[in-house]
């Protein structure tokens, strides 16, 4: 790994070459997940706190990373955050207070699908926030994750996806031609693409001035999906220093005898019907 790549925190796979199986990686993926669980028992047993944020470029694999997270996890723990567009009262509150309200309680890790930073972002190239907000926000962002987040015992972790021009417009052929991911289409997905270099520059600025000792940016390289996934999901667990906590499982009791004016099944309702 080059000097420059190690300064600003990337994460790349001990081989960068070749791809990843499919059987590679839901073996590996496994065995993460299992290291999830383990964390989430962790940070119910102290009360921790946690906060993961994950920006990136348009198609770079948000969603699927924050999906694999959540698969073998407990919703009350590991809490999905992605907030739509903001309301007119929104608008008219404090930037950053509809992010506060979804800071986490004792025992849960907040995963942000975009964040706080959409200012910095999309905001600041379309045009949806003036000059005076983006530079107030610049200057607020690192006083408001030291002193609100990491200062006040809040484990802080911010991943960027990054993607290349070439493969973010692949994918968003893959989407238009799948109906099924018709849903993740909207009119600024052509912008993304048409201002490619736009949010090239919004992007290297954001994170310039928003990588500090207390909150640092970690670039994950997202061209090779499998290969991402499993980058980050083990630097968020490499990361935090949790420890297996011992759980006393229960025990199964024995099943209650069937009484004797018991119903052979239940009588309310229909069933549905049987197509396979």
């Amino acid at each position: 790994m080059s000097k420059d790549k190690k300064k600003r925190g990337v994460v790349e796979a001990p081989d960068a070459s070749g791809k990843i199986s499919r059987k590679q990686f839901e073996a590996e993926l496994g065995k993460l997940q299992v290291e999830l669980t383990r964390l989430q028992t962790w940070v119910k047993d102290k009360g921790a706190r946690v906060i993961v944020v994950f920006e990136g470029r348009d198609t770079a694999g948000k969603g699927g990373v924050i999906s694999r997270i959540t698969a073998r996890t407990s919703p009350r723990v590991f809490r999905h955050v992605a907030l739509p567009t903001p309301s007119d009262r929104q608008k008219s509150q404090v930037y950053i207070q509809r992010y506060i309200a979804q800071f986490p309680a004792a025992g849960e890790i907040i995963l942000f699908d975009r964040s706080w930073y959409n200012r910095a972002g999309v905001e600041r190239v379309m045009g949806f926030c003036t000059d005076e907000q983006y530079e107030r926000f610049m200057k607020m962002v690192p006083v408001v994750e030291q002193e609100m987040i990491v200062s006040n015992g809040i484990i802080l972790r911010k991943y960027f996806l990054d993607v290349s021009q070439e493969e973010q417009r692949r994918r968003f052929e893959a989407r238009i031609n799948d109906p099924m991911k018709h849903w993740k289409l909207s009119p600024m997905d052509t912008e993304s693409v048409r201002r490619w270099w736009d949010y090239t520059a919004a992007y290297q600025r954001m994170i310039e001035a928003t990588h500090t000792p207390w909150a640092p940016w970690y670039i994950v390289p997202a061209d090779d999906k499998r290969r991402a996934r499993l980058n980050l999901i083990r630097h968020l667990l490499d990361s935090i220093p949790y420890k297996k906590v011992d759980v006393d499982l229960p025990k199964i009791p024995k099943a209650q005898p069937r009484p004797k004016d018991a119903a052979d099944g239940l009588r309310a309702g229909k069933l549905i019907p049987s197509h396979y």
